[in-house]
């Protein structure tokens, strides 16, 4: 893995017979969109709603099958002590679109979530 690959949920999944998008996914979606740049920085991956999700329980395991996730290619050094990497499996991870947001700031210099 060479780039940090960004985990989202399909949007338009069914779900107890109604049709739903992640909140979480479609705000990096927008995020995506205001900075197009960081798509060449990133290997975006969609998975479907339904449990379990293969890709992401091989990586990370049952328990941090969730999305939006950031599965790092490397743990960068000098990250702020309250942003949340996680670890499993050997591989570091950014859960919530929030904390991805602003990883994503810190990492590839984009404008802040406020």
């Amino acid at each position: 893995m060479n780039k940090d690959t960004l985990y989202l949920i399909r949007h338009d999944f069914q779900d107890n017979g109604k049709t739903y998008y992640c909140p979480g996914c479609a705000e990096l979606v927008g995020l995506l969109e205001f900075y197009p740049a960081l798509k060449q920085h990133l290997e975006i991956r969609w998975v479907d709603f339904a449990r379990p999700r293969p890709e992401l329980v091989t990586l990370l395991g049952e328990e941090n099958q969730s999305c939006p996730v950031l599965v790092l290619a490397f743990e960068p050094a000098n990250l702020p002590a309250h942003l949340k990497v996680q670890h499993a499996n050997g591989h570091a991870f950014v859960a919530d679109a929030r904390e991805i947001g602003e990883y994503l700031a810190h990492v590839h210099g984009i404008g802040l979530p406020h």
